[in-house]
């Protein structure tokens, strides 16, 4: 199993403010510059697409209209929000974050373009023509030596993309093999030790198809950026209310990615052991 960790780093939902928690305005004001509902409304697209790979490598034609209505209400954005925005608040309070600062961004004029980017691109991702033709033209760029796709690598590299999401793809997978555990599918006398194991071979596979998952679809979604906007949002990401609300975001998707796959394992289990969903 492999999830999609990767979120805009426009989607995010502030819930502190300074030393103490921020006005019920003030949250709501945020989580509308950075139409959240919209993201988690694509990932929920994207799930549905993932229920429907689960089902044709575990149990072929055999999850039937069940399977599809226990996959969407996994991934229902008024279940998975709540989920995020629990995590994500907790680590910004921890932070002390500096959520005037974030807001202050994605209102802007740079702000609300790439918010409309990165929601655009990850919808656009959803065809996979589009998704195949992305890796390529990343490809082609990167090995001519562009400049702009200079700036998209060490804007993933800054923000440790690759290695955040390569971690949380690997708790998702954990987490599923739990579910599947719990729907009492497992081998008998399949240990922990033999379940890390198996997830940790895993690792090279993850990471090569989570790092160009990731340049490819940046590299789409700010084409429309100037050298100089790419510039602006990394130096904003390199600030601490950046830093501390790149920290929240892989809190908030770890939560919801790791209880999804949870929840889609005990999910699949059932199928597999002949119980009604």
């Amino acid at each position: 199993m492999f999830s999609r960790f990767l979120a805009p780093a426009a989607a995010l939902l502030a819930l502190t403010l300074g030393q103490g928690q921020a006005a019920e305005g003030d949250a709501a004001r945020l989580e509308d510059a950075l139409r959240l509902r919209e993201v988690f409304s694509v990932m929920s697209e994207e799930g549905s697409d993932y229920g429907a790979q689960i089902e044709a490598d575990m149990f072929p034609g055999a999850g039937g209209p069940s399977w599809v209505k226990a996959v969407n209400g996994i991934y229902s954005v008024d279940r998975i929000l709540p989920i995020f925005d629990a995590a994500f608040e907790t680590e910004l309070a921890e932070a002390k974050a500096d959520v005037p600062a974030m807001i202050a961004f994605f209102e802007s004029d740079l702000g609300r373009k790439v918010t409309t980017l990165e929601i655009s691109g990850r919808r656009a991702l959803l065809d996979k023509a589009v998704e195949d033709a992305s890796r390529l033209k990343y490809e082609e760029l990167s090995a001519a030596g562009d400049a702009k796709m200079a700036l998209v690598d060490a804007f993933v590299d800054a923000n440790d993309l690759v290695e955040a999401n390569v971690a949380g793809a690997m708790n998702a997978n954990y987490a599923f093999y739990r579910g599947l555990g719990d729907a009492g599918v497992l081998p008998d006398g399949l240990t922990d030790d033999e379940i890390i194991a198996e997830i940790w071979a895993q690792e090279e596979s993850i990471r090569g198809e989570t790092d160009i998952w990731i340049r490819s679809y940046l590299a789409m979604a700010y084409a429309p950026l100037s050298d100089a906007e790419i510039r602006q949002y990394a130096g904003f990401s390199d600030t601490p209310a950046g830093k501390d609300l790149n920290a929240a975001l892989f809190a908030g998707f770890d939560a919801v990615f790791t209880e999804v796959s949870h929840q889609l394992g005990r999910a699949a289990g059932g199928v597999m052991a002949g119980q009604e969903l």
